[in-house]
């Protein structure tokens, strides 16, 4: 355990161990995680994370969207994201 904020584990944040694939393809809460105090920020700390953020790309691809108005929402969160993307690359240089 590491000792942030309280003590949160060591898979805090990690996409795989939080939220991995399960047996149907689909991801899956790790029952662990359910009485977790800190189940919310994880998962939301995962999701913002290189693999966090290209999960968040894949759902974006699979969301209808209709109308102009959704397709030019969808085109900017896409953007939002290749933003977030380059910049955590950015950073680990």
């Amino acid at each position: 355990m590491t000792n942030m904020e309280g003590s949160k584990k060591d898979c805090f944040g990690i996409l795989d161990r939080v939220f991995p694939m399960g047996k149907e393809g689909l991801r899956e809460i790790v029952p662990d995680c359910f009485d977790c105090p800190h189940k919310k920020a994880c998962l939301q700390a995962a999701l913002e994370t290189k693999d966090g953020l290209a999960f968040r790309g894949k759902i974006l691809d699979r969301t209808p969207a209709g109308g102009l108005t959704g397709r030019l929402k969808r085109w900017s969160d896409k953007k939002q994201l290749n933003r977030l993307m380059k910049q955590r690359e950015t950073k680990k240089k």
